[in-house]
């Protein structure tokens, strides 16, 4: 039987171009090696799973590579990379600074440092969250980071720069790693999938992009989930909304609906079948303004491309939008907003979301009235 590798692990890039999201990120590293402008410390900073290891060990793999490509990138088959590929580099040094944070740790490190490579141009020091690092193995660093030898590359990484010390920072050039966007990871997932003979819907891996907030780590966590409960079947949206527990949009476009028509019952009513399923009321609070704000957007032709939707759905919010009153929609995104920030404050949260509920299902007759009231007004004054 052959052993299953996780998809983040079998589909990690391997060269700069493979790279997801990043592109600001590996033009500058192609451009400093291509231009010979390496500098010997670099602090990859950003959220989890957005590529600052795999880029650190691309960069590694590719100052050492003997047969660079036309574009600046590892061959791949030289002794080097083939070396590097199978964990037996002696250039190449990672540091988990989580578990090793101590003095002694970063003095082993910096004696290492002392010796050049046997082969290739440089020796290189991947320290993974360096922000565990304590303050005495920090300023044991310090000198080696500042004037180290011409054959030594230092690569830092981090998920939380506000906690590595400023004489650290001023001595490394500082590289930000972005959230992927949720187009770049949703057809970075279609090409695994169809690599994969996955059967899917476009929608249901349009979700697992949007569900992981930006990492595509874990939206490869996520897929391989999905995948394995489909086995054999088709990766549908249903499923995606079922085993990841989110609320699935057609009720919100339903509660906006009843809530225009100032149909509170069938609203109530709507909250609690949500309720009953186990969703949580602020999730569900949280969920309507976010969709209350995606109606908002389809108002006006020109931002319809900020939607991270399928074509399908992005008809159904324009078909909402032009049914529903812009004056309506601030109204009742100012409402959800307001009892967002107090919900944690409540001490009967489901009827916290309820009273929210209670006033947008009648913001209409409250803006109607609003309106006769102006009208009556302008025609005293004639």
């Amino acid at each position: 039987m052959e052993n299953f590798v996780v998809s983040a692990r079998k589909y990690r890039p391997a060269t700069f171009d493979t790279v997801v999201g990043q592109g600001h990120i590996t033009t500058t590293l192609k451009n400093a090696i291509k231009n010979n402008h390496l500098a010997q410390a670099f602090l990859f900073c950003g959220p989890r799973g957005v590529g600052k290891t795999t880029c650190a060990r691309i960069l590694a793999k590719t100052i050492n590579c003997t047969n660079v490509t036309a574009d600046f990138e590892a061959c791949g088959q030289c002794s080097s990379c083939v070396s590097f590929q199978q964990n037996a580099s002696f250039n190449v040094h990672e540091l988990d600074a989580a578990s090793n944070n101590s003095v002694d740790d970063i003095r082993n490190l910096v004696d290492q440092v002392r010796y050049p490579p046997q082969q290739g141009n440089f020796k290189v020091y991947i320290i993974d969250e360096v922000h565990m690092l304590s303050n005495a193995a920090f300023n044991a660093f310090l000198k080696t980071l500042e004037e180290p030898p011409k054959y030594a590359i230092f690569i830092l990484a981090t998920t939380e720069k506000n906690k590595i010390i400023p004489t650290i920072l001023s001595r490394c050039q500082i590289f930000d790693f972005n959230r992927i966007q949720v187009k770049d990871i949703s057809s970075h997932l279609v090409k695994i999938a169809q690599n994969e003979n996955v059967a899917f819907e476009d929608e249901a891996l349009r979700l697992i992009a949007m569900k992981a907030d930006g990492g595509l780590r874990d939206a490869l966590s996520m897929l391989d989930r999905m995948v394995t409960f489909s086995l054999g079947g088709v990766l549908s949206y249903k499923i995606v909304i079922d085993n990841l527990h989110i609320l699935d949009y057609e009720y919100f476009f339903k509660t906006t609906d009843f809530l225009q028509k100032g149909n509170l019952s069938e609203a109530l009513l709507l909250f609690d079948e949500v309720v009953r399923q186990g969703f949580d009321g602020h999730n569900f609070l949280i969920g309507l303004m976010e969709h209350l704000r995606n109606v908002l957007v389809c108002k006006d032709n020109a931002t319809i491309q900020l939607l991270p939707v399928s074509d399908s759905v992005k008809v159904q919010y324009q078909q909402q939008a032009n049914a529903t009153s812009l004056s309506f929609l601030l109204s009742a995104l100012n409402i959800a907003n307001k009892f967002d920030i107090e919900y944690r404050n409540s001490k009967n949260t489901r009827l916290h979301i309820e009273l929210a509920l209670m006033k947008m299902a009648h913001l209409q007759q409250a803006l109607q009235l609003t309106q006769v009231l102006s009208d009556t007004e302008a025609l005293k004054k004639k």
